[in-house]
């Protein structure tokens, strides 16, 4: 039987599992560690992110993103693509082939201004996981809000695998220059 937690030392509780993790972890699993619902999780979380932790909710769960070290070493930048809803997965695979990260996706709306939605996809598993919940929840893309305009943020270690993955993008006619 789980720890029983006040909301307090839950949250406390869900920051600490979140901190430890490297991989993003699913608001069901935090459920089941603290015994309570996935929709209380969800307030938590809510909650956490209003106090400044730096949680994000990915495709995969919930990720902390820590103070790193080593993000100063990472390098971003940010490349605009189009292309149809059925090429979405071709373009992911493009990118994680380079050893890249695409951490969001980006979308002008003409009503809200940005979107931003959270992707981080960084090999071609987290890729297919993606695009499966993109299938299993007949959601659909940002970019379909923009006929197939939109921007990514991505993470690498190297400029050269940064220029690599553009390079792979522009052959392919995703990116617009």
């Amino acid at each position: 039987m789980a720890k029983k937690y006040s909301a307090e030392e839950r949250r406390d509780y869900l920051v600490s599992i979140l901190k430890e993790g490297v991989k993003p972890i699913k608001g069901g699993e935090l459920a089941k560690l603290c015994s309570v619902s996935r929709q209380i999780i969800v307030g938590d979380i809510t909650l956490l992110k209003a106090r400044n932790h730096p949680i994000i909710a990915t495709p995969n769960g919930y990720l902390y993103l820590k103070n790193e070290e080593n993000k100063t070493k990472l390098k971003n930048i940010i490349i605009a693509s189009e292309h149809l809803p059925e090429d979405t997965e071709r373009e992911l695979q493009l990118i994680v082939d380079c050893g890249v990260t695409v951490k969001d996706v980006k979308v002008d709306h003409p009503l809200y201004g940005d979107l931003t939605a959270s992707i981080m996809v960084s090999n071609r598993s987290d890729v297919r996981q993606f695009i499966m919940k993109l299938k299993t929840t007949k959601a659909s893309l940002l970019s379909q809000l923009t006929n197939g305009i939109h921007l990514h943020t991505l993470e690498a270690q190297t400029d050269e695998q940064l220029q690599h993955a553009i390079d792979s993008l522009r052959e392919a006619g995703f990116l617009i220059e």
